[in-house]
Formats: C-alpha cells, sequence, structure tokens
C-alpha cells in the first residue's frame, strides 16, 4: 500500500510539471498569434501604407515606418511585401528584395493568414516564427501588397520553472502525511484483528456467515442500549423485518408487542412460547458477553407452526377456487372489449393482488386481429385495487414497452414472467423511470405479468402488483394467474370478435347510408343515425331528388340486425333509387319494392337448408316513402308496415298526419293507401324508425306521444337544431336498436320562378311559344341560356302537337338549375334515336339531349310530362359549353323544322 500511494504521488507530481509546461507553451503561442494579427493589420490599415506600395520606392518609404512599428509593438518583425511576396522591408536590410517564406495566397485574395514558419535571422533570434499576413488594399478594396508581423516562439521553460518546487513541495508533503496514515491504519489494524492474517480473517468471516444463514433457527444480537446488532436470515424471515436494521432501536422495528418487550428485558428466557403475526415462535434468550459486562443479548427463534402453515395453505388453496369460481361468473358478462378487462382487473383485486392493470393491443380493442408487429403498443384497459395510492399509466393511453420490459418479455415468450423484487428489475424501471421511481415510493414490491392469450392469439398482458404489505408470490399463485389468464382471455376474444363483426357491419351501413345532401330547391334536411351498442340493424333513410324540383324521402327498417340485415338494407336502397328514377307514384314504388322483398325470401328458401344463416328473411321489412312538389306545396306519402311520420307546423303545433297503415314488406298481394298533404313553408316533416320510440319498458303509443312532446314548440328550430333536441329528448341507454332519424324542413318555389302557360294543338303558335320563352328567360336575367332553351322548348312543344294530344302545357322553373317541362295528354313515351343523314326529321330528342343536363319522362293521371333540365352557373347553361351551335346546326340538313 505505501509503495502504490508514493508512485501515485510521483505520478501526480510529475503530470502537474507535464500539464503546466505544455499549458504555458499554448498560452505563449496564442499570445503571439493575437499580437500578430494586431499589429500587421494596424500597420496595412495605416494612412500612406496603400499609397507607398503603389509609388516608386515604396522600400525608402515604407522602412523606417516598419521599423518605428516593430519598435513599438515589441514584435520581432514587420515586414512589407508586394503581391508577388518580395520583401520591401526587413529589420535586416540585405534581406530586403529576397521571397518571402509563408503562405500569402489567401492574403491576396483578402483573407488574413496565421501560421507558424521558419525565416530568415532576426534581432530576436532564429527559430519557428508566429506570423500574421493581411493584405493592404486601396480604396477601391484592391490588393496592393501585403504586410506580415510576428516573433519567435522563445524557450516557456523559464515561465514554469518558477514553479515548479511549489509543487514538489506539495507532492512531498501528501507522500508523508499518506506514510503517517498508513503507519497508524496498519497498528490498529493488527489490534483489531489480533494478528491474523487477512486471509484468516476472510476465512474466518465466511465460516462465520455460512453458519449463521444456514441455521434453520433465527438469530438476534442486541447491545446494551437495546440496539439490534445482527439478525440472520432465518429470523428476518420469521419476524418480518426490513431490510436495513443493523443498528436500529427494537421498539422502531414494528414488532410484535410480545417480542419487542422480550427482546428489550434484561431476563434470559427460555423455550417460550410467542405469537409473531400467524407463527408459533419458541424462544431462547442469554446474555451476549457475560465475561466482558458490555450488556446485550443472543435471542435464539424456532417456528413451530408447521402444521398451521400446512392449514394455510389448504385455506389459501380454497380462497383460489372461490376467486376462479367468482372470474367464471363476473367476467364475460357482455361482449365490450373494455368492460370484460375492467371484470378481470375487479376480480383480482385486492383478493389476489394489491393493484391490477390490463393491457391490451391496440388492435384487440379495435375488433383486429392482432399481428406481432403491434405488440409493442398497448392501450390500457383497466385498473382495479390501490390506484389513488400508486402513480400508472392512465385509462385508455397508449403505452409503447420497451424490448426489456417484464410486458413484451411476457408477449414474446408467451409465458408468465414474475419480477420478485422491483428494485432490481431494470427492465421494468427503464420504461418510464419517473413512474417506477414514485411506485416504489409507494411500497410495489412484486409484479407478475401473464400474457393473454386465447385461440392461439395474443391479446395483450394483465400485470398483477404486490405491495411491501403483501406476501410475496408463491409458485402457486404462477399457476393461478395463469388460469385466470386463461379463462379472461377466452372472453376477451369473444368480445373482440364481436366488436370486429359489428365494426363491419356499422362500416358497410354507413357506407350504403347518404354520406351526403344532394343538391335540391325543396327540402332542408338534417338526419341521424345511432346504431345499436348490441348490433347493427337494418335501418336506412335516403334524399332522392325528383324531376320537376321534387325530393322523394325514404325511411325503411330490415328486420334483425348483423351483416345479413346491413347488406339486405343495402339492397332495398338501390331497388329505391332505381324506382325513383323511374319517377312512378308513390304506391307503386312501395308495391314493387314489396314484389322485390318476396323474391328476395324465396331466394333465400332455395338456399341449403344447412347454411349457417344471420337471420330469417326481409320479410316484415318496413318502408316510408314521401314525394314532396314544393311548386304546389303538396306532400305525397304511404307506408308499409312503417312508424307513422310527424309533422311540425310553422307555429310549432305537431301532429301526425294520418297516413294510412299498410302491410309490412314481403308479405306480397296488399295495395298500398296514400294520403297527400298541404304544407305551408317552413313545415317540417320527421321521420324515423321504431328505434327511436320503441322501448321495453313502454308501448309505441307512449314513444309517439313523447316524440311529439319533443317536437312541440319546435318551430323555430333549424332540422339540425330539432334532431339533436328529439335525440337528447329520447335516446335510450342503453340502445337495443338502431335508431334513424330524417328532419325535413319544407321550401316553397316563389310564384316569381315559376311560369307556365297552355298551348294550342298548332305547330303556326311554336314561335310564339319560344318568343314568350325568350320573354322569360330575360326577366329572370337568363338571356345567356336563350338559345338551348328556346330550341329544347320548340322541340318538346312541336313533338307533343304532332304526336301528342291535347291539352298541351309549358312550365319553366327557375332554382339551382332551369328545368323546362312540356306535358300532353297522351301516354306514349318519346324515344331518342340518331337519325340518318337522309332523314327529314328524327333529331328533336337528340338535340334536347345534347342541350340539357338530364332529360326524361315522367306519366301523370292525365298524360306524361317531358322534362329538361340545364345546370345554371353565373347565368349560363353548362350544356351550352357541350353543345355548341354549329354542332348543332350541321344536325340539320334543314332549319324549316325548328320554325314549324
Amino acid at each position: 500500500m505505501f509503495l502504490i500511494q508514493v508512485v501515485i504521488t510521483v505520478l501526480l507530481v510529475a503530470g502537474g510539471v507535464a500539464a503546466m509546461a505544455v499549458q504555458t507553451a499554448r498560452d505563449a503561442v496564442q499570445q503571439g498569434r493575437r499580437e500578430s494579427v494586431v499589429a500587421a493589420q494596424s500597420f496595412a490599415s495605416a494612412p500612406g501604407t496603400a499609397a507607398a506600395l503603389r509609388g516608386r520606392d515604396p522600400t525608402a518609404v515604407l522602412q523606417p515606418r516598419a521599423e518605428a512599428a516593430r519598435a513599438r509593438t515589441g514584435l520581432d518583425f514587420v515586414v512589407v511585401l508586394n503581391t508577388r511576396g518580395i520583401r520591401l522591408t526587413y529589420p535586416y536590410p540585405q534581406e530586403i528584395g529576397k521571397k518571402f517564406v509563408g503562405t500569402i495566397g489567401p492574403a491576396l485574395r483578402g483573407h488574413t493568414v496565421v501560421e507558424q514558419a521558419g525565416g530568415p535571422p532576426l534581432p530576436a533570434g532564429g527559430g519557428t516564427a508566429v506570423q500574421a499576413v493581411v493584405p493592404v488594399t486601396d480604396a477601391r478594396g484592391t490588393v496592393v501588397g501585403l504586410v506580415s508581423a510576428g516573433l519567435t516562439v522563445r524557450n516557456v521553460a523559464a515561465l514554469w520553472l518558477p514553479q515548479l518546487p511549489i509543487i514538489l513541495g506539495s507532492g512531498a508533503v501528501a507522500l508523508a502525511l499518506s506514510v503517517t496514515g498508513t503507519t497508524l491504519v496498519a497498528r490498529r489494524l493488527r489490534r483489531q484483528t489480533h494478528g491474523l492474517a487477512p486471509a484468516e480473517l476472510a476465512q474466518l468471516y465466511e465460516h462465520h456467515d455460512a453458519v449463521l444463514h444456514a441455521v434453520r433457527e433465527g438469530v438476534l444480537i442486541t447491545d446494551g442500549d437495546g440496539r439490534l446488532l445482527l439478525a440472520n436470515d432465518e429470523a428476518t424471515r420469521l419476524l418480518g423485518l426490513p431490510a436495513e436494521v443493523r443498528g436500529r432501536p427494537v421498539p422502531e422495528l414494528g414488532l410484535p408487542e410480545s417480542i419487542t418487550r422480550l427482546l428489550t428485558s434484561p431476563d434470559p428466557v427460555t423455550d417460550e412460547v410467542h405469537l409473531a403475526g400467524d407463527r408459533l415462535l419458541a424462544v431462547n434468550k442469554r446474555l451476549a458477553y457475560p465475561r466482558a459486562g458490555r450488556g446485550g443479548s443472543v435471542v435464539t427463534l424456532r417456528d413451530t407452526t408447521e402444521l398451521a402453515a400446512l392449514t394455510g395453505r389448504a385455506e389459501v388453496a380454497r380462497e383460489r377456487l372461490k376467486l376462479l369460481y367468482a372470474a367464471g361468473v363476473r367476467i364475460g358478462t357482455t361482449l365490450d372489449v373494455g368492460r370484460t378487462a375492467r371484470e378481470l382487473a375487479d376480480v383480482a383485486a385486492p383478493d389476489f393482488a394489491d393493484l391490477v392493470t390490463v393491457d391490451l393491443l391496440d388492435a384487440v380493442l379495435r375488433g383486429w386481429e392482432p399481428t406481432a408487429e403491434g405488440w409493442r403498443r398497448l392501450s390500457r384497459a383497466a385498473i382495479a385495487g390501490a390506484r389513488p395510492m400508486v402513480p400508472v399509466y392512465p385509462l385508455g393511453e397508449v403505452i409503447t414497452f420497451s424490448a426489456r420490459a417484464p410486458q413484451m418479455r411476457a408477449l414474446q415468450a408467451r409465458r408468465v414472467v414474475l419480477e420478485a423484487d422491483l428494485r432490481q428489475a431494470h427492465g421494468w424501471r427503464e420504461q418510464h423511470p419517473e413512474h417506477t421511481r414514485r411506485a416504489l415510493e409507494h411500497g410495489v414490491r412484486a409484479l407478475l405479468t401473464v400474457p393473454l392469450r386465447a385461440r392461439n392469439v395474443q391479446l395483450g398482458v394483465v400485470n398483477f402488483y404486490r405491495t411491501a404489505d403483501s406476501p410475496a408470490f408463491e409458485p402457486e399463485d404462477l399457476t393461478f394467474a395463469e388460469e385466470l389468464a386463461a379463462r379472461a382471455a377466452v372472453a376477451i376474444d369473444n368480445a373482440r370478435r364481436f366488436t370486429r363483426e359489428h365494426a363491419m357491419a356499422v362500416t358497410l351501413q354507413r357506407n350504403l347510408l347518404p354520406r351526403g345532401q344532394p343538391d335540391q330547391d325543396a327540402l332542408e334536411v338534417a338526419w341521424r343515425y345511432l346504431p345499436a351498442e348490441s348490433g347493427v340493424g337494418g335501418d336506412w333513410f335516403d334524399v332522392i331528388p325528383l324531376p320537376g324540383a321534387r325530393v322523394a324521402l325514404v325511411m325503411g327498417d330490415v328486420v334483425g340486425h348483423g351483416l345479413h340485415a346491413a347488406a339486405t338494407m343495402g339492397r332495398l336502397r338501390t331497388a329505391v333509387h332505381n324506382f325513383a328514377t323511374l319517377d312512378l307514384p308513390v304506391d307503386e314504388v312501395l308495391g314493387n319494392l314489396d314484389d322485390l322483398v318476396v323474391r328476395m325470401d324465396n331466394e333465400d328458401d332455395t338456399e341449403d337448408a344447412g347454411a349457417a344463416r344471420e337471420g330469417e328473411g326481409v320479410t316484415g321489412a318496413t318502408c316510408l316513402y314521401a314525394v314532396y312538389d314544393p311548386v304546389a306545396g303538396a306532400c305525397t306519402m304511404a307506408r308499409a308496415g312503417h312508424p307513422e311520420p310527424v309533422v311540425v307546423h310553422p307555429d310549432g303545433t305537431a301532429g301526425c298526419p294520418g297516413v294510412p297503415a299498410s302491410a309490412p314488406l314481403g308479405l306480397g298481394g296488399y295495395p298500398f293507401e296514400t294520403v297527400e298533404l298541404s304544407l305551408p313553408e317552413g313545415s317540417r316533416i320527421v321521420l324515423h324508425t321504431d328505434g327511436l320510440v320503441e322501448d321495453r319498458r313502454h308501448d309505441i303509443d307512449v314513444g309517439m306521444e313523447r316524440l311529439r312532446r319533443a317536437l312541440d314548440g319546435s318551430g323555430g328550430r333549424t332540422p339540425e337544431e330539432t334532431c339533436q333536441a328529439v335525440i337528447d329528448a329520447l335516446k335510450p341507454s342503453p340502445s337495443r336498436d338502431d335508431i334513424a332519424l330524417l328532419v325535413a324542413r319544407t321550401r316553397r318555389f316563389p310564384p316569381s320562378r315559376v311560369a307556365e302557360w297552355d298551348v294550342p294543338s298548332d305547330p303556326a303558335v311554336v314561335p310564339s311559344v319560344r318568343a314568350r320563352c325568350r320573354e322569360t328567360l330575360r326577366r329572370w336575367g337568363l338571356e345567356e341560356t336563350g338559345f338551348a332553351t328556346e330550341l329544347i322548348v320548340s322541340e318538346l312543344v312541336t313533338n307533343a302537337i304532332r304526336y301528342g294530344s291535347p291539352p298541351v302545357g309549358v312550365r319553366l322553373l327557375y332554382g339551382r338549375c332551369l328545368i323546362c317541362e312540356v306535358s300532353d295528354g297522351s301516354g306514349t313515351s318519346p324515344r331518342l334515336r340518331r337519325a340518318a343523314t337522309t332523314d327529314e326529321g328524327g333529331r328533336g330528342l337528340f338535340l334536347v339531349a345534347q342541350c340539357a343536363q338530364r332529360w326524361g319522362t315522367r306519366y301523370t293521371a292525365h298524360g306524361k310530362v317531358i322534362w329538361a333540365e340545364q345546370l345554371l352557373d353565373g347565368g349560363a347553361s353548362a350544356a351550352t359549353g357541350h353543345a355548341p351551335v354549329d354542332f348543332l346546326l350541321d344536325q340539320f340538313d334543314d332549319l324549316d323544322d325548328l320554325d314549324a
């Protein structure tokens, strides 16, 4: 030890001297660089330097100045160079005119160069010089010469040699102190160890420690002041002593009162039995140092509760069986993944663990099939137990576990991971150092992480925490935790599969329902769709624009739930769209829909009887179909087994319009009755499905009455506000059926935007019809659409007079688009064809199709109406860009047909 101290002291002294020498040399060089740059820049910027360099004899002017500057600054040289690097000044005149030793390229480009270089002799002696080279520029910034200033690097030993005695003296004092300390410590050790060698002392300690902690009796040693000096492992286990007990007073150890009194008493004890927790201990006590008279005692403890321990294990086994039974009853009561996770946590805490957390893969919560790529991201799904005490990740937070975390190890290994002492669990502590530190401060000591795995699919992990006040995890606890997690995992996987199916059905249904409102002038519409919590149904609705600025409202409900109901709903909705495109009357739309449902059920009946089916057919589906005409302010409705709509008048009064009830779809052969209502502008038509008004607790009539009360006084609300108010007032909790709600506020076409007149059955009146049409468009400010509109009206009126029957009428509607309608009393439908070049006619409907955005035919009780729509963009028809005049005129060989 003494030699080591000498070597260390010498090394420290040598290192200090070397560091001082190096630092002094570095400081001298740095100072020389700064002084050289300052001196060179000052001389280069001095007045007259640039002019002298351009003079006839620069040396005669600059040599005296350079030597004067060298004397003032204390530098070894100040040299002026021309741009070729030839010295113009130098301390020794014989060196003038020679090539400068150093780098001048950067200085010629306007930069400052600082370097170390050798050169000719100087007054201060030879050697390496620290020199700076700076440019000399004239008024225009042109480099006309260079200035170099510097000094030689002198021997720096003189700077640090005066401090060498101080360093050596300090080293000598440190060495003397270390020798003195070593001598004193060696004497004390010899006295304390009774002259034993270190190897003998180590062997003696090892034997003593092995015997002390190997015996199956607890050993305690206390001193005369009642402080605990030693406790072997068995005593620590029997009394539940904390880890650090040496030197602590016995009353502060938290032992039972009888044990504390026995340890602090000076009286000896022989085979006394004391109760310590659930253990019966046989205690013996003797004086520790009877000859030395120092006080203190030695206490031995022997556990006599083996029979009680066996009884306790049986009791624990019974409690575990009861807990597993409770898990089977309480876990999986619903098909909700989050609630099932909470049930698992509630069952396990606090009977099995003080704190239980359940972390599920994000894909499981969404109902998806989990993959190994998503194992690092788990969501906190449930917390139970000592939550207010222990800091943990909050519910819903997405946690990214590290590869060393117990949770990731359990998922990857597919087995239980036990961290018996979290203070030594580095993977757990590095996951979130702040949380884990605070958790340890709150007494959390052990963690049992069990993977949740069902049907060979990893779902997540459940974490069981125990605090220092609870017993450690035993091997039986690991088996129980695996069994508990296995039962819960099956319930969670069932809920995940249901969630996936539910999400698929909801996605399918939402994709089949309207995503946005169509452009139309008749109604202001808002809707709500709320899927059932237990499964998606077949509720659907639609808003379909019809010719003549009319709008169809549809509300339907397919029996059953799940994907079958959602797919059937999509088929029915598509069918209604097709029937509406044909512009069939309301009762015929429902009749055709009824025939379709009958055919669909017949197709299902022909399927394999053993095939699994989600529903029992489509029969029983309901539908309400309504068509609103904003010009007449009339609404025609019919319903097939569907709940009756509610009409809210502008004054806020709500009531059912009395739409006759007809049979549900699929029964076949039953007629559908219609009703026509005259609705003032601002009325609200409220369509809904039975999920809004029907509940197990009361009849549907009660629900309808509640709906009317919710709508009373809502005359000033917008459709959006009305929807929200109805949902807030009537939505059941939980929702066992789908809810669809549609609110439409009526609008009326202003009379100023409607023009109609009767046309005599005479082809000679066609020019007057065009003139009247032209005047109407001028009044509406739509002159730019005049040509196309006159052409459409002319052709349709001509066809109605030639091929139709009286009465013939013309109607123009000006809204989002310009609608031209020509009616006649014939039921024959016109047919679009492409005329040959030699044909004299047959181009009329072709021209109409070219000029209009859409056209078609609808039938009325007294004949038919041929209509054509033109989109308006700033008053111009969008169709005119696609049908130029030249193109239209090219379709004719003879223009006389236009005037016919």
